[in-house]
């Protein structure tokens, strides 16, 4: 039986528009405050470039039905650590796509070897798109946190934007009743997901408003989530009403 927390079917690509598809993996876990570990769904996003190439986003747990669909599309070519929480089955994924660049978020090198993680990343994310993806993705670094800063993508054949931890969305029936409680603590429960809490409360608003505001002027039509329900529609006033803390 599929745990009630997922979003079945998992390890499957299921398209979002044409170029652009969403992956749902498997349970993830992390430590929370009070000593709490809790457990929660990652979804991972595969856009086709204009070459035929592969781009992943936050890739999920390495499966073979994955890969076996994957290598059927295209040839996979960058992997993508949006911030420096989402970078920890990059490692399998290069093994098993060897000639993939790894492309490393602020802070990710540096937190991986904390945890004592064997990954290699063959270059930085910068403020500018690299030539590779710049005719198909739209990127910003989103600052103005002391701890934590993400990029954030936008496909711009589909207008859709892709967000990582930057907006969380977990839908409560889905979700057991203690991590009810830190999810609503965390103001991270649909239909009001946002940024988390602790997250937001390292932010400076005056760097991050820019950010923001960049994203908007966009014009996405739906946003991609890591985390939870997904905005399929009404992007701009989803965005507007889970930055509010930006005001």
């Amino acid at each position: 039986m599929t745990h009630p927390t997922l979003y079945p079917p998992l390890n499957t690509l299921k398209s979002v528009a044409p170029g652009i598809w969403t992956v749902d993996g498997p349970l993830v876990g992390l430590d929370a405050p009070l000593g709490l570990r809790v457990e929660f769904p990652t979804r991972m996003t595969v856009v086709r470039l204009s070459g035929g190439g592969l781009w992943c986003h936050s890739p999920t747990a390495p499966n073979s039905d994955l890969f076996a669909a994957l290598d059927e599309l295209g040839s996979v070519e960058h992997l993508i650590s949006p911030n420096k929480l989402h970078y920890a089955h990059i490692a399998t994924w290069k093994l098993r796509y060897p000639s993939a660049v790894t492309w490393a978020s602020p802070g990710v090198c540096e937190r991986a070897a904390s945890k004592r993680a064997q990954v290699v990343f063959d270059a930085d994310l910068h403020d500018d798109p690299p030539h590779a993806w710049a005719d198909d993705l739209a990127q910003l670094r989103f600052r103005g946190s002391s701890v934590m800063e993400e990029f954030v993508f936008f496909h711009c054949a589909s207008r859709t934007l892709i967000l990582t931890d930057l907006i969380e969305n977990l839908e409560a029936a889905k979700l057991p009743p203690f991590l009810r409680w830190i999810g609503r603590l965390g103001g991270v429960l649909d239909p009001d997901g946002k940024t988390p809490l602790d997250w937001r409360m390292t932010f400076h608003k005056a760097d991050a408003r820019p950010c923001l505001a960049r994203m908007l002027a966009w014009r996405p039509q739906q946003v991609i989530l890591a985390h939870g329900r997904c905005y399929s529609e009404n992007a701009e006033a989803e965005l507007r009403r889970a930055f509010r803390w930006l005001n």
